[in-house]
């Protein structure tokens, strides 16, 4: 997976990843405020506290300040994902461990999370391909930690229900990020993450207990 690059003038490379976070940071919440298309590159600069003169020092085109927001919101809850996924761990309860503490960062990003839900889409066509596939190795995590439960016999699917069950993992998570304006009416978080987490496992228990009435069959 190759990785787009953001071509700057600068070459001092401390200098390039300060700026750019401070741009990352100031472009969030405009994003979330405005959307990315109403948003203006000098409201970007403005929001990170230079210039618009400063900003074009490190990117191009506004797409770039969303490619390098979107970037580093994957690179941020994956690296939090693996410090408390075990995918070589391969009981039940590691996989229900594993689900309740990716909602957890995914409350602590929820922000984040939102702009790069609702946003994504307005990337170019390679950069969009490049996200997306880092988005995919978030899946694969949790792909990895069912198969585990499958090798160990707490689970009878199949890879391919395997692959449905992790997006579906993923897609639970993000939910409580872009339907937060109705999901926190209805549950706290410990809540949400208490009936997802059943509602997920029980439903690749299920899923076991459907195959083997099909066998029978």
């Amino acid at each position: 997976m190759k990785k787009r690059v953001v071509h700057a003038s600068i070459k001092d490379e401390r200098l390039i990843k300060k700026r750019r976070d401070q741009m990352i940071n100031g472009a969030v919440k405009l994003f979330i405020e405005k959307g990315f298309h109403r948003t203006t590159t000098r409201e970007i600069a403005r929001a990170a506290g230079f210039s618009i003169g400063t900003l074009y020092e490190y990117i191009r085109e506004k797409e770039d300040v969303l490619y390098l927001v979107c970037d580093r919101i994957y690179d941020q809850v994956k690296e939090r994902l693996q410090q408390f996924l075990d995918t070589e761990k391969t009981t039940i309860e590691a996989l229900r461990q594993g689900i309740a503490n990716y909602f957890r960062v995914v409350d602590d990003m929820q922000d984040e999370v939102l702009v790069m839900y609702q946003e994504v889409k307005s990337l170019p066509k390679d950069a969009l391909t490049y996200v997306l596939n880092k988005e995919l190795e978030l899946v694969e995590l949790f792909a990895k930690m069912l198969r585990s439960c499958v090798e160990n016999k707490e689970l009878n699917i199949s890879d391919s229900e395997v692959k449905l069950y992790a997006h579906n993992i993923y897609v639970a998570g993000q939910m409580w990020s872009f339907r937060r304006w109705v999901l926190r009416k209805m549950f706290t978080l410990d809540e949400y993450v208490e009936l997802q987490t059943a509602f997920l496992i029980q439903g690749a228990k299920g899923m076991k207990m459907a195959n083997k009435e099909t066998i029978i069959i």
